[in-house]
């Protein structure tokens, strides 16, 4: 008798388990295409590239000042006494030093900018891509734009994409 009613508490369950998973739906977006849609993205691409554009300025800046001083280096090292020649050459290697430094540096900023600029477009767009989930009673979203997935029947499956941009006004 016990095991006829630990059968029936496992049927039970399962059925529960089953109609549980049954009810649950799924949808799908294209992360990438909703940023790349969006204005606020469009808007942190060109501060970025005015910010890449003038650090390259700056960079082309030393370089020419590395450039004229080693042409004129060469010019005169035959002229020059030993104590100027290593006070020059140690002028170029300092400069030489300076710009690798700048270079360094130049990407770190450019990093940073490039994450200040972009984490709030992505929280922005993950926050809409809830709002809608919720909205559309999903148990899961699945970002199709990262490989994750890798087979949806498109007949269960909600693409999220258009109601997001929607709410987003795009």
């Amino acid at each position: 008798m016990k095991i006829l009613v630990k059968l029936s508490l496992v049927a039970a369950v399962l059925v529960m388990c089953g109609n549980a998973a049954s009810a649950q739906k799924f949808g799908t977006i294209n992360v990438q295409e909703l940023i790349m849609a969006m204005p606020d993205r469009d808007s942190a691409v060109s501060k970025l590239q005015k910010f890449e554009e003038e650090l390259g300025n700056q960079m082309e800046t030393i370089q020419v000042e590395l450039n004229t001083k080693y042409l004129d280096y060469q010019k005169k090292q035959d002229s020059m006494t030993v104590s100027v020649r290593q006070l020059k050459e140690k002028e170029l290697e300092d400069l030489q030093r300076r710009m690798q430094e700048f270079q360094q540096v130049a990407q770190q900023d450019y990093q940073k900018m490039q994450q200040d600029l972009m984490t709030p477009v992505i929280t922005k767009a993950q926050d809409a891509i809830k709002r809608v989930g919720k909205a559309q009673g999903l148990t899961f979203v699945f970002d199709v734009s990262s490989g994750g997935v890798i087979y949806q029947d498109e007949a269960t499956v909600v693409d999220i994409l258009p109601m997001v941009k929607q709410d987003l006004g795009i």
